[in-house]
């Protein structure tokens, strides 16, 4: 899947739309207030680009570790996974991709929204 959507370059633009859309949300853009945002997308690339088939080069911490202070709700995780799903779409990916990015969103939300 990695290649068919695009390899690394593809996976950078979709990641890149994803945090101009979040960061100008005003609801999601408080969660970033505080983060470097370049090393946030470099992480999410590599993480996006191993769920898909490509390298293994993710190397963040945990998603429960590291969203566990966020008290991230159900609603806001679901805004992310929709404004994901969107630049996959925009990006052109094809809709099995599409698909597995979002069973796997769902298959880790319990570990990233706050119970």
């Amino acid at each position: 899947m990695y290649v068919r959507v695009g390899g690394g370059p593809a996976i950078k633009q979709v990641v890149d739309q994803l945090y101009t859309w979040i960061l100008s949300d005003e609801q999601l853009s408080p969660y970033f207030e505080h983060v470097t945002v370049e090393s946030l997308k470099r992480h999410m690339a590599a993480l996006l680009a191993q769920v898909l088939g490509g390298p293994a080069e993710y190397g963040g911490r945990d998603l429960g570790a590291a969203h566990a202070s966020l008290d991230i709700t159900p609603e806001h995780y679901t805004r992310v996974v929709d404004l994901a799903l969107a630049s996959l779409f925009l990006a052109h990916a094809p809709r099995e991709v599409v698909a597995a990015v979002e069973e796997t969103l769902d298959a880790v939300q319990p570990q990233i929204v706050a119970a």
